[in-house]
């Protein structure tokens, strides 16, 4: 499984940003799909996932903020982020995983490469 993710860019506080992630390979094996996100020096934060019968989950601190959304013809995950604050500025991951997972652990069986997102205050 190959992941693509692309949307992160530099925005002001209160500002939107959707990222996306696109899979291919053997997406058949694919259950669960997320993001999660690291800040330099910083452990890494689960962010939400969604699973391919679309039952969705989110960390706290962005519930209310931020939607993820699927697109199955398309393989491709979305993370609309709305209400964007500073604390947002992170690299963003997509994940995904064959496994489902207690809500919060990060863990995943493919990684797509980072998407920077910067909020200016």
């Amino acid at each position: 499984v190959q992941l693509q993710a692309s949307g992160g860019g530099l925005v002001q506080t209160g500002g939107s940003l959707r990222l996306s992630c696109s899979a291919s390979g053997s997406t058949l094996n694919i259950n669960v799909m997320g993001w999660y996100r690291q800040a330099d020096g910083n452990e890494r934060e689960f962010v939400a996932y969604i699973t391919n019968m679309g039952t969705t989950n989110y960390a706290d601190f962005v519930k209310g903020r931020f939607t993820i959304s699927r697109d199955n013809a398309k393989n491709t995950i979305y993370l609309q982020m709305n209400s964007l604050k500073p604390e947002d500025t992170s690299v963003y991951y997509c994940y995904a995983d064959r496994k489902f997972r207690p809500i919060g652990l990060v863990r995943y069986d493919w990684r797509g490469q980072g998407t920077l997102v910067t909020v200016s205050s």
